[in-house]
């Protein structure tokens, strides 16, 4: 089953109220009304895109260790994953997704990394809830998120709408801004442009892993020429 399949069975369940989720309509509309919202702020327009050049990062891994994007340039291409946090079942089906995609990827000289706006404990959660053999990094503040164009508050009524939901933000994150990441798929050159990009404001929606390598294959081709 493809990834998306498996968030559409997942989104058609968790909107019908089926147990164990037994989420009342009103609150399917809010989320719902929050990004339509969001798509039609166009703020995804402005996110990186294909032939830009990536920003450089070092962050941490959930054991406190830096891991340099340049650093790991110079080995081979990254893919890079941007992604919610530990709380949202969505992430983590793409997380698992990715996972299993990942042995494609090293194959083709890539490493994959994931960043997240949450605390090193979620993370390490993350890790274990998804079998995870690649990175997660802290991008606490949501700093390369920014830099990357995906970084949004949440609305003042969502807010409290997650609050009510006790989906305390602050807490996972460690920051009191409520903003998050928009969902975002990179995967960058060696040299640090940005061959595929893929940023969708309606979180329910992510690309499959395989979509990445057609670039990989073209990069490691390159690299071999």
């Amino acid at each position: 089953m493809s990834l998306q399949a498996r968030l559409d069975a997942f989104k058609a369940d968790f909107e019908a109220g089926k147990p164990p989720y037994n989420v009342p309509p009103a609150v399917i509309e809010t989320m719902h009304r929050a990004t339509a919202e969001l798509i039609a702020s166009g703020a995804a327009d402005k996110a990186l895109k294909a032939g830009d050049t990536a920003p450089a990062f070092t962050l941490d891994d959930p054991d406190g260790r830096p891991v340099d994007s340049a650093e790991l340039l110079r080995k081979g291409p990254l893919v890079l994953s941007f992604y919610r946090g530990v709380w949202c079942p969505y992430c983590n089906m793409e997380l698992q997704a990715l996972e299993a995609a990942r042995p494609a990827f090293e194959q083709l000289g890539a490493a994959l990394v994931a960043i997240s706006p949450q605390t090193a404990p979620n993370s390490r959660k993350s890790l274990r809830q998804n079998s995870l053999g690649f990175p997660i990094l802290s991008d606490a503040g949501g700093a390369v998120a920014a830099a990357f164009g995906l970084r949004f508050r949440l609305q003042d009524y969502l807010v409290e709408l997650y609050k009510s939901l006790k989906n305390d933000l602050p807490a996972f994150n460690a920051d009191p801004s409520w903003t998050l990441p928009m969902p975002g798929r990179y995967v960058i050159a060696q040299d640090g442009t940005i061959l595929y990009a893929e940023v969708n404001p309606d979180y329910t929606r992510r690309p499959e892993p395989e979509d990445m390598l057609p670039v990989l294959r073209q990069a490691a081709a390159s690299r071999a020429a």
